[in-house]
């Protein structure tokens, strides 16, 4: 059966084609009663559905976003879909999600589909593999908003948490315990600023307390292979350190899984602070200390800077950076020393 069109809608109501169009895009003050009765009823009889593709040919417009995440699945990266979602909607927007698993062959052909669909802006957490993609549509006016990843040489609008702030209150924390040999599990930095900022808290805690740094404390995730060096083989050597500082949550999994299965005990042989919220923390038999994110308030912060862009009467406007305070929530994993 052929799809209803707009003219046989005016046809069916006895209308001019104009007036249903003006009736669909809510500029019907001026209508009669009867007029938008006829048109209302037309519509609900031949089931008409306005095709969004070719309205937004017209108004240049499809009052729609798209939304690139790593992983939809992710502990935060859902809260922080609901951020964006929820504001989105009170703004009359809708969304469009794509997952890209790691994937940057994934990310870019996602980045190209949204852009050919016409989608009013972008915002994603990238791989930052496709800097140069991002920079081009930057480059063009089209609108993006990256979060929670920052990378060098990409100057877009972004969203992120205080990661140099929440690093360096953790590692005090730590400190305060009486531990001095504290182990960073961190992946790679590769260009990621946002591990560099970890890092760099890290290393301000330390400083300020007059630590001396030790690179060999500094230890490699990767998520294809987990750890370079094993946990359990660094608490068996010499000088091994008191306690671990996780910077994701996947690494905590990871350590928590491999310090269960070699039966060392937390916090009594070591302390443990992670970076990011873990699931269902309160059923741990030792909650672990966090430093906890708000990733719906990063979902909402990235959906208003996008909007703001949007309807910003003025382009070329600098990229703007906005900072949301962690916060550290202190459990039972952490054990003093003194």
């Amino acid at each position: 059966m052929t799809k209803p069109r707009i003219i046989d809608v005016a046809n069916q109501a006895g209308v001019s084609k104009s007036t249903v169009s003006q009736y669909l895009n809510g500029r019907f003050g001026h209508m009669s009663v009867s007029t938008k009765e006829k048109i209302r009823m037309a519509i609900a009889e031949l089931d008409y559905v306005p095709n969004p593709i070719a309205r937004s040919l017209k108004s240049d417009k499809t009052k729609t976003i798209g939304v690139v995440v790593r992983d939809i699945s992710g502990f935060n990266t859902s809260r922080v879909l609901r951020g964006i979602d929820d504001y989105c909607k009170k703004s009359n927007y809708n969304v469009l999600i794509y997952n890209t698993d790691f994937n940057e062959t994934v990310e870019r052909r996602s980045l190209i589909t949204l852009k050919q669909m016409r989608v009013d802006g972008i915002i994603i957490t990238s791989t930052g593999k496709n800097i140069d993609l991002i920079n081009e549509y930057l480059a063009s006016g089209f609108p993006i908003v990256q979060f929670q990843l920052e990378y060098e040489n990409c100057h877009s609008n972004i969203v992120l948490s205080d990661y140099r702030g929440g690093a360096e209150k953790a590692t005090e924390h730590l400190i305060k315990l009486g531990h001095q040999r504290i182990a960073f599990l961190t992946q790679p930095f590769e260009g990621n600023l946002s591990r560099t900022e970890r890092y760099q808290g890290y290393c301000d805690a330390l400083k300020a307390y007059k630590i001396e740094h030790d690179p060999s404390l500094i230890q490699y995730w990767q998520r294809d292979y987990g750890f370079k060096v094993s946990p359990i083989d660094t608490l068996k050597r010499d000088n091994a350190p008191t306690a671990f500082f996780t910077q994701h949550l996947a690494i905590t999994t990871d350590l928590l899984k491999q310090l269960h299965q070699a039966d060392i005990r937390i916090p009594e042989q070591v302390s443990i602070v992670g970076f990011d919220e873990i699931p269902m923390v309160e059923m741990f038999k030792v909650p672990v200390t966090v430093v906890q994110q708000d990733p719906y308030r990063l979902g909402e912060e990235s959906a208003t800077l996008l909007l703001e862009n949007l309807h910003a009467k003025v382009s070329g406007v600098e990229a703007k950076k906005v900072v949301i305070p962690c916060n550290l929530v202190i459990r039972d994993s952490c054990q003093s020393l003194d």
